[in-house]
């Protein structure tokens, strides 16, 4: 690939990956204002403004392994909402219900871009191609969320289930939360081969989806 081809791939693949980033975001701070809890909303960030949602060191990751790996790869975030599980009836509950609420976000859009291939594909190419990597983007983000580790958002699902007691030490893990990202990141780095075994046989599956899967 020409750094002419990756300047282009990484133009097409920025402003999908922030759509997406910034849905999944809004979609944890809206299901916490439905729920009682105004502080996504206090804190201005239930919005579609990227710029609310952007983190610093999620952004630079995304150009840094984007960049060194070719393009091939890439891994990123964004800044979490902000959510008081205090406001909620039952927070425990709630708290699966705000968690759970990003990757569903990401399947939908998924689904919905998997449909606008369908489309277009016959009539334009690049609109395909464009939409067809929106549906892999979402499918990626809405998979590793629900990896079942905190701070993940897997991990608020899994404590909606478990004891009240356990609950609690669950959740205490959260103050692991940027160590868990930077394991993440290195794992990715260092052994890509884990990201096809696992990420990469799951979107082997999605792609039934898609037209010629």
């Amino acid at each position: 690939m020409t750094d002419n081809d990756l300047v282009l791939r990484f133009l097409v693949t920025l402003p999908l990956l922030l759509v997406s980033l910034v849905i999944h975001e809004l979609a944890h701070g809206w299901e916490a204002w439905k729920l009682g809890d105004p502080t996504a909303k206090i804190h201005g960030r239930l919005t579609l403004n990227p710029l609310k949602h952007l983190d610093v060191w999620g952004t630079v990751a995304l150009i840094v392994t984007f960049v060194g790996s070719g393009g091939s790869f890439f891994f990123g975030w964004a800044k979490p909402v902000p959510v008081d599980p205090r406001h909620f009836k039952d927070p425990q509950r709630g708290m699966m219900l705000v968690g759970a609420a990003g990757p569903a976000a990401n399947f939908a859009l998924a689904l919905i871009a998997a449909g606008l291939v369908w489309l277009t594909y016959t009539w334009s190419l690049f609109a395909a191609q464009a939409l067809a990597l929106a549906y892999v983007l979402n499918v990626v983000l809405g998979v590793i969320n629900l990896i079942p580790i905190p701070p993940l958002d897997g991990s608020r699902v899994v404590g909606g289930f478990l004891s009240r007691d356990l609950y609690l030490r669950w959740v205490d893990l959260d103050r692991y939360g940027n160590f868990v990202f930077m394991g993440l990141l290195v794992v990715m780095l260092a052994a890509p081969q884990v990201f096809q075994s696992t990420i990469g046989r799951v979107l082997d599956w999605s792609f039934a989806l898609l037209p010629g899967g």
